[in-house]
């Protein structure tokens, strides 16, 4: 029989050992990285419904994975993978990479372009615009220190806080603190665009003297 202490060790060193091995997951499959992560949460799965299966149901079931996401928000979790499953699926059809040269052509201007998805990150949830954009955009062609990229983290990051409804927590807002979306709208939302816009002007006239 395994002691508590031992299975609370096993699991910690097999989660951890498991995220930090999804770089090389990625490099060696060249999968997206979070097939990696669930494939990482798969076997931990496995390994703790297998410790101690003589046990109680009720006392083994804290050292389990199931017992686990029994206490976290689990359909905000699915969401979030489903995003990613969507946004994988439209890029191996080559429809992102064929967005992107659509709104090169009708607008030229990348900052444009990056812009206007962080305004419309305050009605659609930023993540699902990220995703979409590291689909849109090749990684050979736009290095990890190249404007498209700071730049999409300012604006997308910022973007939602526009509408209460763009981002996660400003929905939990809504629910915790009973605030109104009209009375944000009027209050708030023409103080975050100017704060939006004045942070994007302020950070494209910086790298412009960079």
């Amino acid at each position: 029989m395994v002691k508590p202490a031992h299975m609370e060790k096993l699991c910690y060193f097999l989660g951890v050992g498991a995220l930090v091995s999804v770089p090389v997951f990625k490099t060696f499959t060249h999968m997206p990285p979070y097939t990696g992560i669930l494939l990482g949460l798969g076997l931990l799965w496995i390994v703790s419904e297998l410790i101690n299966p003589e046990k109680d149901e009720i006392l083994r079931k804290h050292y389990t994975v199931a017992g686990a996401l029994s206490r976290v928000d689990v359909p905000s979790v699915l969401f979030f993978l489903g995003i990613l499953l969507a946004v994988g699926a439209l890029q191996s059809m080559q429809l992102l990479r064929q967005l992107a040269q659509l709104l090169d052509t009708t607008f030229g201007d990348q900052r444009i372009i990056i812009t206007l998805i962080g305004l419309l990150s305050a009605i659609v949830d930023n993540v699902p615009l990220v995703a979409a954009s590291m689909g849109m955009y090749d990684p050979v062609s736009f290095p990890t220190d190249s404007l498209i990229w700071e730049y999409l983290a300012y604006c997308a990051g910022t973007g939602g806080s526009i509408l209460i409804i763009g981002s996660a927590a400003g929905v939990a807002v809504m629910g915790m603190e009973k605030v109104n979306f009209m009375w944000y709208v009027k209050k708030i939302s023409l103080l975050a665009l100017l704060g939006y816009l004045a942070g994007a002007l302020a950070y494209l006239v910086q790298r412009s003297f960079l």
